[in-house]
């Protein structure tokens, strides 16, 4: 049959809307299913049942017989409509399987579903047994938990009350312990204070019998005119005195010793048996100083001392001796020697180091200062002193870098925290290099005198050093900002700097920024510092020490910017001597803002007057102050006789003070000697107007005068100078004419000529004194 796929529309419509592929069907179906004899005949009666029935009722099964009528049902309303392609959605049979796989996926979910309802059924009433099973056993292992943890809280609230009383019992038993211990000490005290007290008595009155039985034989001896005799041969003669100070206790007799240098108490071991006892506690020869009797005791005797005392001593000081190379080796029997100082020693030499090293590992402190040490001696450091902490090789110049090369041998001086390379001249930057990669834990680094050193030094030690707390270069001129910045992995404390020029206020923004925990700063000498170095020091809140001597350009403004920031709260030494452009402004600024300051130096500020010295007053910490080359009078020290708790006061070079200024008085309050009765230290040098009578008010006065200089007082006469000497500990002395750069003459006339007048105090004065009473001392 022809398709009518590609046919007229218009005929395609004709068959459906005339039915022919229905009719057709029909017909065909009815054929295929009946089967007639005559199928002629078949379809002509077929056809008038079609017409009677209408084509709107037209079924395909309409020409088959009711009995013979298959029972099945058709996937598609008429097969004509594809067989003769009618209708373009053809039946395929991909769709045909899509159809079936359809069909029974959905059977098979039905009945799925079916099996499920029933089987989630018979589940339920499981899953509720099995839950309630569940639930019952939760219970029990809930109650189980909470029950084992109460009782360990119980367990452990137990054991808690159980040593709390142990604890307090212990307490009880300590306190009536302490109860016990305390009485017994008290008694044991008042019995020993008794009869310590008992014998002291004793010995006093022996001691006076002793005075009135030699004053008795002295008195008879010059009668009989017999050569006369010291006290000391008297009591040796005579017969034996019977004040024995070996009845103290040892501690008094160590104490006493103590105070007497190595030939005296080998003198105090010649007078008797029970002296020579005194004088061989083993304690008392823990520390030998022989370079106090250098000059004195031959060798044979030093090896002698050494050999005897050798488990004993612990500190050795050969200091400037000239000692044969043997002498030296016999400290080598000290096994337990810890500290030896074996400084300008012109004999030590290398052998002398090797004998000690070998016998005597255990030395912590080593100073071979200005010997003749070569790279041996370096070699021999790290191999025996395995503890070394301190090391002084200034102005040892026979070494090279090969030698401290040598320092990282063996064990290395890894402990050495203390180095002294002072002098040194011939240490290059390789050098530098070599110390840092043997001494990383230094902390305390000091080089002095040298001048070869530069800023690639510092930053070749530091590279590995940076753990370094302190510095000290003086006499270092090539030093510039860039160490500064090369010591800003650092952690420094302490830095002093001296004589520098290349040193500017850029250096202390680095300090500002870098060193929070800088507690001292000694800038002695430093021409390159102005105001704007103080503004950056400002911040630093744990200073508490600021030398700034000989910084002439440093003024008012800069100091009271310094003063203004936290580091004045702390400060408790500052030293400005020779800034010359302070005045009274600074010292008001510093009685409001440091209440702590405990040493003060203005000498040589021209500018302060006794307005500023009233501000000082103020200031109720202060203990020690230089005034030294001021322009005060008698009305400045008055005033300054108000500070009661004064210990040392200089008022050198001040040629305007006189006598009224000191003397005791009834009308003036403020009278030195009548105030300061604490006062230690007076220095009156160049004050050439004082007289004999200042000597007397000071006896009077100054109960615990201990130091008195008095260079170039002209009025004072030698024989009032030698009754004060009586008086005090220590006393510098005469009468001579005071030295043209004072600025006067002996009678206090101002010099007129301009050769005898320098142009600046403060040029001169380039070295200042540290004070007695300084917070700090430089790190030995």
């Amino acid at each position: 049959m022809a398709s009518l796929r590609n046919a007229n529309p218009r005929l395609k419509k004709y068959f459906k809307e005339n039915y022919i592929p229905q009719v057709c069907e029909a017909l065909l179906c009815g054929i295929l299913v009946t089967c007639p004899e005559d199928p002629l005949r078949f379809l002509e009666g077929m056809i008038m049942v079609i017409i009677k029935s209408g084509l709107q009722n037209l079924l395909w099964d309409m020409c088959i017989a009711p009995s013979m009528k298959p029972n099945i049902r058709r996937l598609s309303e008429t097969y004509l409509e594809q067989l003769f392609e009618l209708d373009d959605q053809l039946m395929t049979p991909e769709l045909m399987i899509k159809a079936c796989s359809f069909y029974t996926g959905h059977l098979v979910k039905t009945h799925f579903g079916t099996w499920r309802d029933i089987t989630h059924a018979n589940q339920n009433v499981v899953l509720a047994d099995k839950m309630n099973r569940a639930v019952t056993r939760y219970n029990f292992r809930l109650q189980k938990s909470v029950f084992h943890h109460w009782h360990s809280y119980i367990e452990d609230q137990k054991e808690k009350l159980k040593n709390m009383v142990l604890r307090i019992q212990r307490i009880i038993y300590c306190h009536k312990l302490t109860i016990i211990l305390t009485k017994w000490r008290n008694r044991a005290r008042y019995k020993n204070k008794k009869k310590e007290d008992e014998l002291i008595s004793k010995h006093e009155l022996q001691l006076k019998k002793w005075r009135n039985r030699l004053l008795l034989k002295g008195a008879s001896a010059g009668k009989s005119n017999l050569p006369e005799q010291s006290s000391s041969e008297v009591c040796l003669v005579g017969e034996t005195p019977e004040c024995d100070i070996s009845q103290l206790p040892e501690r008094a007799i160590l104490q006493i010793f103590f105070y007497l240098s190595l030939k005296d108490v080998i003198i105090c071991g010649q007078v008797n048996r029970a002296w020579m006892l005194m004088t061989q506690l083993s304690s008392l020869w823990n520390a030998i100083d022989f370079s106090t009797v250098k000059h004195v005791i031959p060798d044979k005797y030093i090896v002698s001392t050494l050999q005897r005392w050798r488990l004993n001593v612990l500190r050795l000081n050969f200091r400037g001796c000239l000692l044969r190379p043997r002498t030296f080796r016999s400290a080598s029997h000290c096994r337990n020697l810890q500290e030896l100082n074996v400084s300008d020693c012109p004999t030590f030499t290398d052998e002398s180091m090797r004998h000690i090293s070998e016998g005597c590992p255990g030395v912590l402190y080593l100073n071979l200062s200005n010997t003749t040490i070569t790279n041996r001696t370096m070699r021999l450091l790290p191999r025996h002193f395995h503890n070394l902490q301190n090391l002084s090789l200034a102005y040892c110049r026979r070494f090279t870098d090969k030698g401290l090369q040598y320092l990282n041998l063996g064990n290395g001086c890894h402990k050495l925290i203390y180095l002294d390379l002072s002098g040194c001249t011939q240490i290059s930057v390789q050098g530098f290099r070599y110390i840092a990669n043997s001494c990383t834990g230094i902390l305390h680094l000091t080089i002095n005198d040298m001048p070869t050193l530069t800023d690639n030094c510092i930053k070749a030690l530091v590279e590995k050093c940076s753990h370094i707390t302190s510095m000290v270069f003086t006499g270092a001129p090539h030093i510039s900002d860039c160490t500064f910045k090369a010591l800003s992995t650092c952690k420094l404390r302490k830095i002093r700097f001296e004589g520098n020029k290349r040193i500017t206020d850029a250096s202390f923004k680095f300090i500002d920024k870098n060193y929070p925990n800088l507690s001292h700063i000694y800038m002695a000498d430093c021409k390159g510092i102005t105001d704007s170095s103080l503004r950056s020091l400002s911040p630093l809140k744990q200073l508490t020490v600021l030398n700034l001597a000989n910084c002439v350009r440093i003024g008012d403004v800069g100091l009271r910017q310094f003063l203004d920031g936290p580091a004045s709260v702390r400060i408790r030494e500052l030293n400005l001597s020779n800034c010359v452009q302070l005045s009274d402004v600074s010292v008001m600024k510093l009685s409001e803002r440091c209440p702590n300051l405990n040493y003060l130096s203005l000498r040589n500020c021209e500018h302060l007057t006794a307005q500023g010295i009233a501000y000082i007053v103020n200031i109720f910490s202060l203990v020690s102050i230089d005034l030294s080359g001021t322009d005060i009078s008698n009305e400045a020290l008055n005033v300054l006789s108000r500070h009661k708790n004064l210990k040392e006061l200089s008022v050198s070079a001040c040629y305007r003070i006189t006598d009224d200024g000191i003397q005791i008085t009834d009308s003036a309050m403020e009278i030195l000697s009548a105030k300061c009765h604490y006062l230690h230290i007076l220095d009156i040098s160049g004050c050439v107007l004082l007289t004999d009578q200042i000597l007397e008010d000071l006896q009077i006065g100054c109960k615990q005068l201990r130091i008195l200089k008095m260079q170039y007082c002209t009025n004072i006469s030698k024989n009032a100078a030698e009754r004060m000497s009586s008086k005090v500990q220590q006393q510098e002395y005469n009468s001579n004419d005071p030295p043209h750069w004072f600025g006067y003459d002996r009678a206090g006339n101002p010099l007129t000529q301009p050769d005898n007048i320098t142009s600046s105090k403060g040029s001169l004065e380039l070295t200042v004194e540290k004070s007695t009473y300084s917070s700090e001392e430089e790190v030995a």
